[in-house]
């Protein structure tokens, strides 16, 4: 064997898998967090993310054509070259006004081409190891696809957060109290208000740094007034993006099945369990308050200095309920950005709260980081295309083929057998509904976090996130896959599929915690999505092993496939919608949902037959015995 066809598995296996992990987490996670970063609504996030997992649910379908055209490793090499450019796509085509469909078309161009460098991979997996090498680095290859796992879903969203900070401005702190003593005041003159250019550093400037607001109740209509009149302010002087409005209005035409069904259940929705979150409902609502801030000089032409302003600490009866976001330029710099405070009725004495104005260069901050990966993919590309060793059964299908029809009659054959396995129904009813609460949790997790409180989020920002479910998540969900693989290879799948499916299912209850109580200590934020974690590391061992058990026979390897296509498709239908339903019901009513959803998994598990001594090692196996 010649050192060509045969190379040190260390210098190739793990960069490999590295390689391999790093863009499903891209289109899967860092998308979702990049969309809400920018603006995107939680419905259209759910939505169009969840399609990127239609490349997965279908890989079955194309897999056989890695078989039949050209070798492994040229799919390797090929598909790392395109999803470099894929990244490189998406680095372009942040800060463009129609960013979201572009970066959407080529986080499809990503999706594609990591299914497919999945397929190769594992084959090629195969054919250059040993069947001793495959078992010696089966570990090897797991850690580093979790190592990528954690590179994409902790240091890169670390990374972005920091590109964030660094191209913003200084945060500002704002202080609201309430005030029993003191008579309400409103006036709205913002076209008295005169800016003029400073010289010196870029910051932003608040009216003040504190806003006391009368505890006595106001009339709703002229609550209702000051409100139209303050929101059409800022409308009206390009403070509110409407990139997404414009970026779905095909979404938002009206269709038969929006006109008799989606508008009639959204309103159903509505009526029935959305939270009352518009606190000017009463005849006498709780007093507002109202102020302003601006930048100190105009940015570059062509600049936007994104500012996001919310809630950090303090009494939730003093809420934010107008101006969240604002974007900033050239031509608005020295226009007062209105942002509204309102109280609660019901309060009546002297407290307060904090709220923090933040700023950044949100689309430089994710284009400066997918520009990273994109170089990071040219070097793998270059790397593997030397490294790679050329295994002499890396070989297309066709060649040395006379007929064939075989070929694809066989290919034909792998499915249909599939499909007439003993218990069909039950089995596919199992891959489908074990993840369904997880599957809406998943695109929803990240943007709670993010969201601000006035929004029943968290407000965490981009560098928390990423410490949160990157770091401390990731370690948990690693501690969980371990602890069940051990447990089902000592035990076997059937004696801890109960507890898995509970340990899967049970602690998403920690975001309805976090939805009713809001902490504020990063510590308690980080222990519950820590607990949730590990509960699904360790549960997903069940759903893995299950798939491996039912694809047992002739044609494992693409039975196999199959199962992950479904499992693929259990993860997209549900998340498709999961967007649309929270913003009708709220984030408290939407993880209430989430843990209803964990019941047909519960149901399917009664149906489901599995042979105890499957996962058992032999050796504990007589031990047991």
């Amino acid at each position: 064997m010649t050192k060509k066809e045969k190379r040190n598995p260390w210098a190739w296996v793990p960069s490999l898998y590295f390689a391999e992990g790093i863009p499903y987490i891209i289109v899967m996670t860092v998308s979702v967090i990049m969309y809400k970063r920018l603006g995107i609504s939680n419905a259209d996030i759910a939505l169009y993310t969840s399609w990127l997992y239609l490349p997965w649910v279908i890989k079955p379908l194309w897999s056989p054509v890695i078989d039949i055209l050209k070798t492994k490793r040229y799919w390797i090499v090929i598909m790392q070259l395109i999803v470099g450019a894929g990244l490189a796509g998406v680095a372009f085509t942040i800060p463009a006004p129609n960013f979201f469909r572009y970066t959407l078309a080529f986080f499809w161009l990503l999706a594609f081409s990591s299914a497919t460098h999945d397929i190769a991979a594992d084959g090629f997996y195969m054919l250059g190891l040993t069947k001793h090498e495959q078992a010696f680095f089966v570990g090897i290859r797991s850690t580093f696809y979790r190592f990528a796992m954690l590179t994409g879903q902790g240091l890169l969203v670390i990374l972005a957060g920091h590109f964030e900070t660094s191209t913003g401005l200084p945060p500002v702190d704002i202080k609201v109290y309430s005030k029993p003593d003191i008579s309400a005041v409103h006036i709205f003159s913002p076209d008295s208000v005169i800016i003029d250019i400073q010289q010196g550093e870029q910051r932003i400037v608040p009216e003040n740094q504190t806003l006391n607001i009368a505890t006595s109740v106001i009339e709703k209509k002229y609550a209702d007034s000051l409100i139209f009149h303050v929101k059409q302010w800022n409308i009206n002087h390009g403070f509110y993006s409407d990139d997404k409005t414009k970026e779905t209005d095909i979404e938002r035409k009206t269709s038969w099945w929006k006109k008799h069904i989606s508008n009639n259940l959204e309103n159903f929705l509505k009526n029935h369990f959305s939270p009352d979150k518009d606190l000017v409902t009463d005849v006498f609502p709780g007093n507002i308050g109202f102020s302003y801030f601006h930048l100190f000089r105009p940015p570059e032409k062509g600049r936007e200095i994104i500012v996001n302003f919310g809630r950090e600490k303090g009494d939730k009866s003093i809420s934010l309920i107008e101006g969240n976001r604002f974007v900033f330029n050239d031509t608005n710099w020295n226009v007062p950005a209105y942002f509204i405070i309102q109280l609660d009725p019901k309060l009546e004495k002297v407290s307060s709260a904090s709220f923090k104005v933040r700023s950044g260069n949100i689309p430089l901050a994710w284009a400066i980081t997918f520009t990273i990966l994109a170089v990071l993919f040219i070097l793998f590309f270059i790397y593997h295309k030397f490294i790679l060793p050329h295994p002499k059964s890396d070989i297309s299908a066709l060649e040395g083929r006379d007929n064939r029809a075989s070929f694809f009659r066989e290919y034909l054959t792998t499915f249909v057998s599939f499909f007439k396995k003993k218990e069909i129904g039950v089995i596919l009813a199992f891959l489908l509904l074990y993840r369904l609460g997880e599957s809406q949790l998943v695109k929803l997790a990240s943007p709670f976090l993010l969201d601000a409180r006035e929004f029943d989020g968290l407000g965490l920002t981009t560098g928390d996130l990423g410490l949160v479910y990157g770091t401390v998540g990731m370690l948990a969900l690693t501690i969980g896959g371990l602890l069940g693989g051990f447990l089902a290879a000592r035990n076997g799948l059937k004696y801890w599929i109960w507890w898995m499916i509970i340990a899967m299912n049970l602690p998403n209850f920690v975001y309805v915690v976090l939805s009713y109580l809001q902490p504020e200590s990063l510590l308690l934020i980080n222990i519950a999505v820590a607990t949730e974690q590990f509960g699904y590391g360790f549960g997903f061992t069940a759903f893995m092993l299950y798939m491996i058990y039912v694809s047992e026979g002739k044609h494992k390897t693409a039975h196999f496939a199959i199962t992950t296509g479904f499992m693929a498709l259990g993860m997209m239908i549900p998340g498709m919608i999961s967007g649309w339903l929270q913003e009708i019901i709220g984030y408290q009513n939407f993880f209430i949902w989430v843990m209803i959803c964990t019941i047909p998994g519960f149901i399917v598990l009664i149906f489901v037959k599995i042979d105890p001594e499957f996962g058992v090692k032999k050796e504990n196996k007589e031990e047991l015995n």
